[in-house]
């Protein structure tokens, strides 16, 4: 007797761990999804046609676009995408903070990943956090149009590294609070991939003349600043946190070269918005929409960049690569730069 009751003890003891090392067995049956989480660069911001509820409604303007890169990886038959413009690390983790009337990102992602077999998890975000990339470019904007002020490169550029180290630290808090999303949900770290992005700088001191006027107020040098000194240095920034949380990483930073705003005598024919100023979000956000956001959409991918990235990082996924690198071509296309693989679940 004292045997049988030792072997029930060990069986139920184990029963009662199993839900903590894999997801539910009820998983297998459930769509697979793939799943964005972060800010503007995530949820579409620049890429157009808003889904309703998020174009400034009730004071909701997270800008989710069904254009959104999200969309065109061809991972899953469903993408979810709970990034929204303007995010930061502290609005994706747990808390009760709310951004744009939403509440913590990361407690949505565990409720879609108990409806949804999630096979992959995007995060994107930091750019809002300490290294303000929005605030540098408005600080670079101000320079270029009042002879006054220093080159933003001069006022800024020593700021960077302390920026980007808080950055990371902020962002590490959001990528752990991302897998304890996983974790409450029912999946174990093998259960899925965990994908943490950069961002692709948006301008360029290759710029057609007479950039300012062409919907491009930057010097030329300020420019040439942000695409070789600031945006490598988030990159690296992110890169670091991937590496100590066991994510995987994949730089964006030169996946729109070549096809930054203001780089083609179209608009049309560039992957990142040139300044954009939109009259229909008073439609939707009503005064609300006066000051930001009517330019809410300026210096962001457009659907073509977006579409672009997109399918570079479902192939990243596919590679089972530790590390990647989406690089514009000149063939019109983003290419896959791989590093070291890693098992990537079916």
């Amino acid at each position: 007797m004292p045997r049988l009751r030792l072997l029930l003890v060990a069986l139920a003891l184990a029963t009662a761990a199993a839900p903590a090392l894999a997801p539910p067995a009820s998983a297998t049956a459930r769509t697979p999804a793939v799943v964005v989480l972060g800010d503007s660069a995530a949820s579409g911001e620049g890429a157009g046609d808003y889904a309703p509820g998020t174009r400034g409604e009730q004071g909701d303007w997270c800008h989710r676009s069904p254009h959104a890169y999200i969309n065109a990886t061809g991972l899953t038959p469903v993408a979810v995408n709970l990034a929204c413009s303007g995010a930061t690390s502290a609005d994706v983790a747990f808390g009760s903070a709310a951004h744009y009337t939403e509440g913590s990102q990361a407690q949505q992602l565990v409720d879609v990943a108990e409806r949804f077999r999630v096979t992959t998890v995007v995060l994107q975000v930091g750019a809002n956090d300490d290294a303000a990339l929005t605030g540098t470019g408005i600080a670079c904007i101000r320079a270029f149009l009042d002879l006054r002020e220093p080159p933003c490169r001069d006022t800024v550029g020593p700021l960077v590294p302390a920026r980007m180290a808080a950055t990371a630290t902020k962002v590490e808090g959001a990528v752990r609070d991302v897998q304890e999303a996983m974790h409450r949900a029912g999946y174990a770290p093998s259960g899925y991939q965990l994908v943490l992005t950069s961002y692709a700088a948006p301008i360029t001191e290759n710029m057609v003349a007479l950039q300012a006027v062409q919907g491009c107020p930057f010097s030329k040098a300020d420019a040439g600043w942000g695409r070789t000194v600031l945006f490598p240095a988030l990159s690296a920034a992110l890169r670091g946190v991937a590496q100590r949380t066991g994510a995987r990483f994949l730089d964006l930073d030169r996946a729109t070269e070549g096809y930054e705003a203001c780089t083609h005598s179209s608009g049309d024919q560039e992957w990142q918005r040139r300044l954009t100023v939109d009259p229909a979000a008073f439609a939707y956000g009503g005064l609300d929409a006066i000051g930001y956001h009517l330019g809410q959409e300026s210096f962001h991918p457009s659907a073509a960049g977006h579409a672009e990235m997109g399918r570079c990082l479902g192939d990243f996924v596919r590679t089972g690569a530790t590390t990647g690198a989406c690089v514009a071509g000149v063939d019109g296309h983003d290419h896959l730069d791989v590093g070291a693989p890693v098992a990537v679940p079916v």
